[in-house]
């Protein structure tokens, strides 16, 4: 819900363009719907059912294509939905599709659904789906669509989005195909394989499995006479649920669907049959893999459409809770275990590297005394835990952020005093190739420029411009604090060879467990320069972040004696 009660936009909140002839510029393509949340469309939990949210979102999306192609369009896919809250009965639910960006016989739809409740006047955004619809011929020519011409600020960025969002999805199954085939990644299936399985509470993936038939009838086709693909979406998300809930044996809520992929047409008279399974379980999530095959008559089947859908099961408290692992079925089964982990960093890149690749909000700031570095998060979720280091993550406002934790047989002050002096990073940190102190502000300010190595072979090194800011305990209890984020420096401008990276908002808490022993808490705020460095680690892919910090642990053991307090010589 936004503060002011405001409702959410798909512009954002960007200003009104006023046309020459002194009326405000509306989006041609842009098409809304409208409606209000009824018993039927509720689910057992007196919610509106996703099914019945996609069907809306759908129709109201193919309406927005039609208006720009001007003729009939098909879905071809829907993608990158992610759901943020859930709408109840009685509540009015906006939705908002417009062409992002239209290519030669396809487009991209952005699609934006927001709820309303009319008794406090309060509105929050539900979630946000790009949809691809190809423009439907009507001879044997294919239509060639004109071209969108981006008006506003926030056009123009969906514009350029969209087109590496099509070049993704273009390459999907080779960027599949090569983390597959990844020595690494193979290793890591082995390292995740030996750390968490307990067979005694592993659940077998065939007891999740779902078939279900569904005949196409009139009230299910499309003013086109073909079955509606929301129609189809909604089946898809029926036995989806079912098969999660036979994993947990309990009702889950829907978080993601990476992508509908509609493969081919569907009539009146189909008989869909609908299958589901669970493919894999995460610390607190579980992808299930959907496919909907249609046939007439003794016909063979056709595959229509195929889905990866990811559930969660919440406490009492709305937070996701742990659950069991999964025995995947031989050959298909461990296939689709491991395609699970792939897309799960596949998605991870996708939605935090691509999706603010083209935003133009800088992340360092000139420095100033007054800049707050480190900000508190509540909400954490334990993503993965390897020889007492923990890992946890948070997704909050569009943004992730990750969180290191473990506790060491060093006195905190000494910890402290070890951890903010920037320039012995490197000791332990193999992503510290250099630091050098550049400014020293005062005695709990400053300014260093590190080098890190690239992230891929053959890439550019970065570089970074941080503020490191140290403060001791102001109470009893409170920990001690290394505030990290990057600063603009006019003497160290970015260099053409270096890539510049940036850091939003990171650093250490240090918290006095006895007087020998110390916890310590690693933050950090990702974007697409950080990223990289984590990923496999948050994707599952990997436990580097335990070897780091265990590597940290080894060098504040070596150096566990000496003074607690700053001294000038460490300027």
């Amino acid at each position: 819900m936004t503060s002011d009660g405001s409702r959410p936009q798909l512009e954002h909140d960007e200003a009104e363009l006023i046309m020459e002839d002194g009326g405000v510029y509306r989006n041609p393509t842009e098409v809304k719907m409208s409606q209000i949340v009824l018993p039927c469309h509720a689910n057992h939990r007196k919610e509106l059912s996703v099914g019945q949210l996609l069907k809306w979102m759908d129709s109201t999306a193919c309406l927005s294509a039609e208006r720009h192609a001007g003729c009939s369009c098909v879905t071809a896919s829907v993608d990158d939905i992610h759901f943020e809250r859930t709408i109840g009965v009685g509540q009015v639910v906006n939705i908002q599709a417009k062409v992002n960006r239209a290519f030669n016989t396809s487009m991209e739809v952005g699609i934006v659904a927001s709820c309303e409740d009319l008794y406090s006047n309060s509105h929050w955004t539900v979630c946000q789906a790009f949809a691809t619809f190809v423009a439907r011929s009507t001879g044997t020519e294919k239509v060639h669509l004109k071209q969108l011409v981006p008006r506003t600020h926030r056009e123009q960025v969906e514009y350029s989005v969209a087109a590496e969002r099509r070049r993704m999805r273009l390459i999907h199954i080779d960027t599949m195909k090569d983390l597959l085939n990844s020595t690494s990644f193979q290793s890591s299936i082995s390292e995740r394989v030996d750390e968490g399985q307990d067979e005694e509470k592993e659940v077998p993936a065939e007891r999740t499995r779902v078939e279900s038939v569904e005949l196409v009838l009139p009230p299910h086709a499309n003013h086109q006479v073909s079955t509606f693909g929301g129609q189809i979406m909604a089946w898809m998300e029926n036995v989806a649920t079912i098969a999660a809930s036979r994993l947990c044996n309990a009702h889950p809520t829907l978080r993601t669907i990476d992508m509908f992929h509609f493969r081919g047409p569907s009539q009146v008279g189909d008989r869909l049959i609908l299958k589901a399974i669970v493919n894999n379980t995460f610390k607190n999530s579980m992808e299930v893999g959907v496919c909907a095959e249609a046939y007439q008559g003794e016909e063979p089947l056709r595959h229509i459409n195929s889905a990866f859908m990811t559930f969660e099961v919440l406490d009492e408290e709305g937070s996701p809770r742990p659950l069991p692992p999964i025995c995947p079925e031989p050959k298909d089964g461990k296939r689709r275990y491991q395609e699970a982990i792939a897309r799960k960093k596949i998605r991870l890149d996708r939605k935090y590297i691509i999706s603010c690749k083209y935003t133009e909000m800088p992340l360092s700031v000139p420095w100033d005394p007054t800049n707050q570095m480190l900000a508190a998060r509540n909400k954490w979720v334990l993503s993965s835990k390897k020889n007492n280091v923990k890992l946890y993550t948070l997704e909050e406002n569009q943004t992730l952020s990750f969180r290191v934790e473990a506790e060491v047989k060093v006195p905190a002050a000494r910890a402290f005093l070890l951890l903010s002096d920037l320039s012995r990073r490197p000791e332990w940190d193999k992503h510290y190739k250099q630091c050098e102190l550049i400014v020293p502000v005062d005695e709990d300010d400053l300014i260093y420029r590190v080098l890190t190595p690239s992230v891929s072979e053959g890439g550019k090194v970065q570089d970074f411009i941080l503020l490191a800011s140290r403060r001791p305990p102001c109470d009893d209890g409170d920990p001690y604090v290394v505030a990290l984020r990057s600063v603009t420096l006019p003497t160290h401008p970015p260099i053409d060879d270096i890539n510049r990276g940036e850091v939003f908002c990171a650093g250490f808490t240090i918290y006095e467990v006895s007087e020998s022993v110390s916890k310590i808490n690693y933050y950090n705020q990702t974007n697409p320069g950080v990223l990289p460095y984590i990923a496999t680690d948050i994707a599952g892919l990997s436990s580097s972040f335990c070897s780091t910090f265990l590597s940290c642990n080894k060098f504040l053991l070596e150096n566990r004696t000496g003074p607690s307090v700053i001294s000038n010589a460490a300027m």
